[in-house]
């Protein structure tokens, strides 16, 4: 069995204590601890742990900071603690930019006593995030562009990875369904900022996040790409080339009104296990649309919500697109698809948006 050295990075003791008991609990997790960004750089320059979680808000060097030296000097897997509140996902998505695998929130209330409601998902969080792939150098090249205000275009000319099945672009009506998970912001801005605002269908997107975190997002992305970006909050037409974000701790549907196509959230169900679910979005979606007008586009995420309903899809004539292994951060989602033969193409993200412009007339 191996080991999994954690860096337990909090300001204070009481969160030290109990994240302490959290993975001293666990067979396969070693932990240690910094009270600050400050110790936390000079324990990873003296013995680097496998994964660190670490707290945003600190005295000295807070957690943005700390993350931004951690991925220049010793980049390592990094799962950030942040608080659900608007100033808390701001910071969070700016972490995920920077290089930070995941991130869990902090309960509300006294945490002595709620603490073990996100023990079960920290644990898994940081175990992914062991496993997961830093792509240094192509975060500080995403960085060095964003500083500049400039984004690579995406690479033309991708080729079937899983087959040879001739598709013939697609015309007239249609949707594009995006599942994305654990390291899906980043990934979602690489693929919607290389998207013109005259992009023909609209992009419904299932992104696993709390509630207090999808508005953030789509506040984010609608800043940085051409196309409108917004949270789904109500039933919500969907316009050729908007894109339609997900509620977080719900789930988004398609269907049908006077015509027309929309967007809705509606409550989470437990035999869905992940919300957004993105199974859910492309089961209503097939119901709603012929499948030949559906593309489907599951990226970097831990588990396999996405899966199944994308084989299924491809299997009744709709086009899938899995995120390749190379560049996904954690390669459950897209795997699974791949594993379930139900990806027409494996490609890596910089490559994605170029496939989805020729598939589409």
């Amino acid at each position: 069995m191996k080991v999994i050295n954690i860096l337990v990075v909090d300001d204070s003791a009481l969160m030290r204590k109990l994240l302490g008991q959290i993975f001293a609990a666990e067979a396969d997790c070693a932990v240690r601890f910094a009270r600050n960004g400050v110790e936390a750089l000079e324990q990873i320059a003296r013995d680097p742990p496998d994964v660190v979680t670490m707290d945003v808000h600190m005295p000295q060097m807070d957690g943005i900071a700390c993350l931004d030296r951690i991925m220049i000097e010793h980049p390592c897997p990094v799962v950030m603690l942040s608080s659900l509140t608007a100033a808390g996902a701001d910071a969070t998505l700016a972490a995920l930019r920077l290089g930070a695998v995941d991130f869990i929130s902090k309960p509300d209330g006294a945490i002595s006593l709620s603490i073990q409601d996100m023990a079960e998902a920290l644990v898994a969080k940081v175990r992914a995030a062991a496993g997961a792939k830093l792509r240094t150098t192509l975060r500080l090249q995403e960085r060095v562009r964003h500083r500049i205000g400039q984004m690579a275009a995406a690479r033309p000319g991708v080729a079937p990875a899983t087959g040879d099945r001739a598709v013939a672009p697609a015309e007239g009506d249609g949707l594009v369904l995006v599942g994305t998970s654990t390291g899906g912001p980043p990934a979602l801005e690489a693929l919607l900022t290389a998207l013109p605002g005259t992009f023909p269908w609209p992009i419904v997107v299932a992104q696993h996040m709390p509630s207090s975190f999808t508005g953030a997002l789509a506040r984010r992305l609608d800043g940085l790409c051409a196309a409108s970006v917004v949270e789904v909050v109500q039933p919500t037409p969907l316009r050729a080339g908007g894109v339609y974000i997900g509620r977080g701790d719900a789930d988004i549907i398609i269907s049908r009104r006077g015509g027309g196509a929309v967007a809705m959230p509606i409550p989470s169900r437990q035999d869905y296990p992940w919300h957004p679910s993105t199974d859910r979005l492309v089961t209503s979606a097939m119901e709603a649309f012929p499948p030949r007008q559906l593309i489907g586009i599951l990226m970097t995420g831990m588990g396999n919500d996405g899966a199944q309903a994308m084989a299924e899809l491809r299997r009744q004539g709709g086009q899938t697109i899995a995120e390749a292994e190379e560049t996904a951060v954690v390669w459950g989602m897209p795997g699974e698809l791949v594993r379930a033969g139900g990806a027409d193409w494996v490609v890596p993200l910089p490559e994605i948006a170029a496939r989805l412009r020729t598939l589409i007339a």
